[in-house]
């Protein structure tokens, strides 16, 4: 009775560790997004008519991006995790191969969609033209963003939640020190083209994607040359359309969720300039449109980073204890969560109207604000 009393409390310890790494992981990366994109509001020549190029080109990158990949790292992490509870860690690492081919397929047809159709979606869906090398630059990184995804729900079903933070982190830290970097050098080369800065600061987007599945891979290739301490028996391997199926069973409604948080900005990068620039003109209506994308949007995401937090390392934990049947722990892990998560969601509401930083130059509702706390 005392060993299993243990067991819990050292389960119930390796969740509240999960949960923290991954919170400080979620603000440090918010914090490291302000810092560039200040920096892009800020800098002559890009300011708020920039931020509506590289938004508008992002909000299309976005919502190819979820869907090959948002709900992902938690299909993943679910199924591996309940592998793992039985010790069938050969049909976790079959699923981490099979997933790995799915998604790869998948993102790379949004690469290829977004790259050989930028002219059109520019032009034609988004009315913003300058947008066009925006989009080309961002299109690779939607096939490394797929394969990443996998590793990270493998990782994270394998209980290795540090490595998620990490190539997280180190992403992070990568687009805010080459967005700057690129766009420096893009002014010294090319002038203050606001175009070409803006498709700058996308392609460092696409580079940090780059170094961070660089990152992954290196640290799945010290993950398996570890010793096994057991070999796990034979059991009935499953097939590659019943892991399919699953995974798009788990990942679907997530990503569903997400798309339609995606389609909401999208619909803003393809109204907001076309119903305006005939009253205010097309310049003003750009840089209207880069305020709301670039200033506000920045500003109400950050309550959505404590959620991420809590979903990531609750997947594989509640995936796990209702493998082993352990139903009663996974209900109190759930109900620590949410109540969490509401605690810390109602301080956003009183804080959020105090943390637009002087160095963005506007003012926004604290209405609005305060909304998101509950809304994202």
């Amino acid at each position: 009775m005392q060993i299993e009393n243990k067991k819990k409390q050292g389960k119930t310890e390796g969740f509240m560790k999960s949960v923290l790494v991954l919170m400080v992981s979620q603000v440090f990366i918010k914090l490291l997004g302000f810092v560039y994109r200040v920096y892009l509001t800020n800098r002559d020549g890009f300011g708020d008519e920039g931020n509506a190029i590289y938004s508008g080109g992002y909000q299309i990158y976005a919502i190819l991006l979820t869907i090959s990949s948002i709900g992902v790292p938690n299909a993943i992490s679910k199924l591996v995790s309940e592998k793992v509870a039985i010790g069938d860690k050969r049909g976790a690492d079959r699923i981490l191969k099979v997933a790995l081919m799915t998604f790869g397929i998948i993102g790379l047809c949004g690469t290829l969609l977004l790259f050989f159709g930028a002219e059109y979606i520019s032009n034609v869906i988004l009315q913003i033209s300058e947008a066009e090398l925006t989009l080309v630059a961002l299109s690779p990184a939607i096939f490394f963003v797929s394969i990443a995804s996998v590793m990270r729900g493998y990782f994270n079903g394998r209980d290795r939640i540090s490595a998620t933070a990490k190539s997280q982190t180190l992403e992070q830290i990568f687009k805010t020190v080459l967005t700057i970097v690129v766009v420096e050098l893009i002014v010294l080369i090319y002038g203050t083209d606001v175009t070409i800065m803006a498709a700058g600061a996308n392609l460092a987007t696409t580079l940090s994607v780059l170094l961070s599945f660089a990152y992954l891979s290196w640290y799945y290739k010290l993950y398996k040359r570890k010793p096994k301490t057991n070999v796990t028996p034979r059991r009935r391997i499953e097939s590659v359309s019943s892991i399919v199926k699953k995974i798009l069973l788990v990942s679907f409604p997530i990503a569903l969720s997400a798309i339609m948080s995606t389609l909401n900005k999208n619909v803003d990068s393809m109204t907001v300039i076309r119903f305006v620039k005939d009253i205010i003109g097309e310049k003003e209506a750009m840089i209207q449109y880069g305020i709301l994308s670039g200033k506000v949007d920045t500003l109400i995401t950050l309550p959505l980073s404590f959620n991420v937090a809590f979903s990531t390392a609750l997947v594989p934990t509640i995936s796990s204890a209702i493998a082993r049947g352990d139903k009663k722990g996974a209900s109190k892990r759930i109900s620590f969560s949410m109540l969490l998560s509401m605690i810390i969601r109602a301080s956003m509401y009183f804080w959020n109207g105090s943390i637009c930083p002087a160095n963005f130059k506007f003012s926004i509702s604290k209405c609005k604000l305060r909304s998101s706390a509950f809304t994202n």
